[in-house]
């Protein structure tokens, strides 16, 4: 009888282990790292549910806004790390890739940064400078703890020119070799990537493409390029997106697939960029599913993400780490970009933090 009862409660322990639902980091395990942004209120643990889908299933992270330069260093020389450091002590606790994000962007940075007391454009060597120390205070903070940082954010146009960047304007473009030179001074061990959006964009792609040699020409480390997946459900194509990672990875560097989300809203003017100074007026007829998305549209909208990720399955020798922006739908920016006060549907979990079905069939594209 003992042993009867004994093997009764071990196939029911079995049965329910065999049914428990599969993570995405579980299933993703020795393809590519899963992560996922943080923004305050899950790098602090005041929202919970949130932490807990964090923690069930991610196994990398970046933050959402914390280290960028206006929040690091609002003032010259009077650094801010108090939230960084709760980023980075939430990583090292749950065992994930922390990656920093960012150390030269235009946008985002503090004024403070380009001008002198007169309200000037400072001079080439002084902003140069000014970048040395700030790269390399951050950097050196975190060194051995962060394992990878976006050095370079977004510094090239959609037709492949540079943007006309302050940075750009008045060091030239030897602002981005001189940065992904600092941060490597200060963590030799650290991986040095160049993130940008629109990638899958052939004009931009090559632009982004002579970035990279440019500083693989001056013997500088460059790991990977980050192809922020900010997708609608019309840009890029899957091929198009394909294209891209295969011309990045062809220049001998790995490619990751940062800031991922897709939204199901229509874009005004045809607008898919992710530049975050776009902005449009609200118009009632873009913010069709204020209720609930349609079952139809939730059907494509979910097949449209498998469709990537099998693609990122098929190149996982090339993929390093594929990085949601965002938890869940609730906090997505998909909601305020580039239209204010809109109800978008971009992530893999729901405003409840419920999983949506999309989670389970990238979880089975992984084990076929």
């Amino acid at each position: 009888m003992k042993n009867s009862i004994t093997i009764a409660v071990g196939c029911v322990l079995l049965t329910a282990c065999t049914h428990a639902p599969a993570t995405l980091k579980d299933a993703l395990a020795g393809k590519f790292l899963i992560g996922t942004a943080l923004n305050i209120p899950l790098i602090e643990g005041t929202d919970t549910l949130g932490v807990a889908v964090v923690r069930q299933h991610f196994n990398a992270i970046v933050p959402e806004n914390c280290m960028k330069s206006m929040f690091l260093q609002p003032e010259e020389g009077r650094f801010f790390f108090d939230e960084a450091d709760a980023y980075v002590a939430f990583g090292e606790a749950n065992k994930m890739w922390v990656t920093g994000h960012c150390l030269v962007w235009h946008s985002q940075a503090p004024q403070w940064l380009f001008v002198d007391k007169n309200g000037n454009d400072v001079s080439r060597e002084v902003l140069i400078e000014r970048m040395r120390t700030h790269i390399t205070t951050v950097v050196s903070r975190y060194k051995g703890r962060i394992k990878g940082w976006d050095v370079v954010n977004e510094a090239i146009m959609d037709d492949g020119t540079w943007r006309p960047s302050k940075f750009y304007q008045i060091i030239g473009e030897d602002f981005i070799p001189l940065a992904f030179q600092f941060a490597h001074e200060a963590d030799p061990d650290a991986e040095l990537y160049y993130n940008d959006y629109s990638t899958a964009i052939p004009a931009k792609c090559e632009g982004i493409a002579k970035v990279v040699k440019a500083i693989q020409g001056k013997g500088l480390r460059i790991d990977a390029v980050g192809m922020q997946g900010h997708l609608t459900m019309e840009f890029p194509s899957v091929e198009q997106f394909e294209a891209s990672l295969l011309a990045f990875s062809a220049l001998g560097v790995k490619v990751m697939v940062t800031e991922l989300d897709l939204t199901v809203l229509p874009s005004p003017h045809n607008f898919s960029g992710a530049d975050v100074s776009a902005n449009f007026d609200f118009q009632q007829e873009l913010n069709p599913y204020v209720d609930s998305l349609p079952a139809a549209v939730a059907l494509v909208h979910q097949n449209r993400y498998v469709d990537f990720f099998k693609l990122f399955l098929k190149h996982q020798d090339k993929v390093t780490r594929v990085t949601l922006w965002g938890v869940s739908d609730r906090d997505s920016w998909r909601n305020g970009f580039p239209i204010p006060d809109r109800t978008d549907y971009a992530l893999l979990f729901d405003r409840s933090y419920q999983a949506k079905p999309v989670v389970e069939e990238i979880v089975r594209a992984a084990k076929q």
